[in-house]
């Protein structure tokens, strides 16, 4: 299909004066056509379609019709109906009233077309500019982020039923491919193996049991890849997709002995989780636990406004496999919105987001402040409430010297690396310390004396420990109140629209299921704040009132 642009800046009369008959007060479609006017044209798709070819149906409207439909929670074939059968849904799209609308399976198309040319973001992308241009969304303000963790679309195997089932789904389609090459290959019991889905409970003899039966896998699965590999086998077969699978499920799970024997991975050997899916069926559904929640899936991060007498809009949306940690988009968040022209001046987010690194990135390049409660010290001092913990102690960052609450001046300092991050060791002298009258309330160390890991610049640590003393006070804690809305926007989108369910398989496909649910949020958000008044002071109750005058 090819792009044909067309306008559908006019509304036809027939469609304005019947729709504002049936709905006088207009519904959410209605009311953000009147305010935003055509929200996505058909140039904004240009990329996403050639020039020859036989027209295809508006990509512009496609996109209003995907929003809706996920703002109602609809399915594709309930969208097409709504667009052929409601009258708010002609109106929004501009359509005569005797529009017999599409098929639904082209929504399905246009959410493939998005997804292959990363352009869901676009699609956002194109509704804030709209925002901007009604003078509903401006930058500067607050914004706060949050994450939630979001199922994969396919069952959720263990290790044992992933080699199984990795193994039952290559000979499956190299018998569709291949049918000749393969039936050499295939041993009498492969049938009753493998010729069904994979689907374990207990397996006799526990443990030894597992092992037994995930070697058996391994041996099979090892048979087929030498097979594809070998000279005479057709290259051809060796590139689908259910056989990549399948070899990097073996590598991932098996390993060659000292005797060139195959054999089962225990847990220790494991590959990390970020580079192990969970199903052969979408590879990017990765295995995370967080506190006590523990998923196979994905993880998406939703940041939106919240600056006063403006709606509450989501202005960025990020999908990654579910082992990333929240920590790691900080700094992607706040690039995306300086490109888009949407950054923040200040930026609230919980604990996860937040390191003095971070906080002087935010501030250097974007000047955005970031507001998140840093990481308090972990020493047994700070945890007990008294003792000398790192902030009683004076670092002379001029001199390379520490000077601790009792007068005495630190022997060593030194770079120190701990999981991949850098800190300045800190020790004082081991006579002092052992000769000091409060030993006791500095370490618990009999022999040892007192050492500080201090973050590499004056910079960062003066950030630090700004930032502890800060989030003590009540002043910080009313400005930070108001990340807590963050969590109402993701329970909105998770009762609404199933946010925590990704309905289709493979991370480009969730995300754009994660764009469309942030653009049917900023649809609802946009006509609840046009429909609603402005907000009245409520009396306190008489209970409130004699409380207060008691107090």
């Amino acid at each position: 299909m090819s792009l044909r642009p067309r306008s559908y800046q006019r509304i036809p009369t027939r469609t304005v004066l019947t729709a504002w008959a049936a709905c006088p007060k207009g519904t959410a479609a209605m009311l953000m056509r009147d305010r935003l006017d055509v929200v996505f044209e058909d140039e904004d798709f240009a990329e996403l379609y050639p020039r020859d070819g036989r027209p295809g149906l508006s990509p512009g409207q496609l996109a209003l019709v995907s929003v809706l439909q996920f703002a109602e929670n609809l399915s594709d074939r309930a969208a097409a109906n709504a667009v052929r059968t409601r009258i708010d849904w002609k109106y929004a799209l501009g359509l005569e009233l005797d529009d017999p609308g599409f098929d639904h399976t082209v929504l399905c198309e246009f959410r493939a077309r998005l997804a292959e040319g990363d352009a869901a973001d676009r699609l956002l992308q194109v509704m804030l500019n709209r925002l901007v241009e009604a003078g509903l969304l401006k930058s500067g303000g607050r914004q706060r982020t949050d994450a939630t963790h979001v199922l994969a679309a396919v069952r959720r195997l263990s290790r044992l039923e992933l080699a199984g089932e990795s193994l039952r789904a290559a000979p499956e389609q190299l018998a569709q491919v291949a049918p000749d090459w393969l039936l050499p290959l295939v041993e009498p019991e492969w049938d009753k193996r493998y010729g069904r889905k994979v689907e374990i409970g207990k397996v006799p003899g526990g443990k030894v049991g597992v092992t037994a039966l995930a070697e058996t896998f391994g041996r099979d699965g090892q048979r087929l890849l030498t097979a594809l590999w070998a000279p005479d086998a057709p290259p051809r077969l060796r590139v689908l997709p259910q056989v990549e699978i399948l070899r990097r499920v073996w590598v991932h799970h098996y390993y060659w002995d000292a005797r060139g024997k195959l054999r089962w991975r225990d847990g220790h050997a494991l590959p990390p989780a970020s580079l192990r899916f969970d199903s052969p069926y979408d590879t990017d559904a990765h295995y995370c636990v967080k506190r006590d929640t523990a998923w196979s899936g994905y993880r998406t991060h939703f940041t939106e406004t919240c600056t006063p007498d403006l709606p509450e809009v989501v202005v960025h949306v990020a999908t990654t496999i579910a082992p990333v940690q929240d920590g790691e988009l900080t700094d992607q968040i706040h690039d995306d919105l300086a490109q888009a022209g949407l950054a923040p001046g200040e930026h609230v987010v919980d604990a996860a987001y937040v390191t003095a690194q971070r906080i002087e990135r935010a501030q250097r390049i974007h000047r955005i402040t970031l507001l998140g409660p840093v990481a308090p010290d972990p020493s047994h001092q700070t945890k007990a409430g008294n003792g000398f913990d790192k902030a009683s102690f004076a670092v002379d960052w001029d001199h390379h010297q520490v000077v601790c609450p009792r007068g005495q001046t630190s022997r060593t300092w030194k770079p120190l690396r701990i999981s991949g991050h850098d800190y300045i060791q800190v020790r004082f002298g081991e006579a002092e310390c052992r000769a000091c009258t409060d030993r006791a309330q500095c370490t618990n160390s009999e022999a040892r004396p007192r050492s500080l890991a201090l973050l590499p610049t004056r910079e960062l640590h003066e950030i630090q420990q700004a930032n502890r003393l800060d989030q003590r006070t009540h002043d910080w804690q009313q400005r930070y109140a108001i990340r807590a809305g963050i969590e109402a926007t993701l329970s909105q989108n998770v009762r609404t629209c199933g946010l925590r369910r990704t309905r289709y398989r493979g991370l480009r496909k969730t995300h754009v299921q994660h764009v469309l649910t942030a653009l049917a949020c900023n649809v609802t958000r946009i006509a609840d704040w046009i429909t609603t008044p402005a907000r009245t002071v409520r009396p306190p109750s008489h209970f409130h009132a004699l409380c207060t005058d008691t107090s």
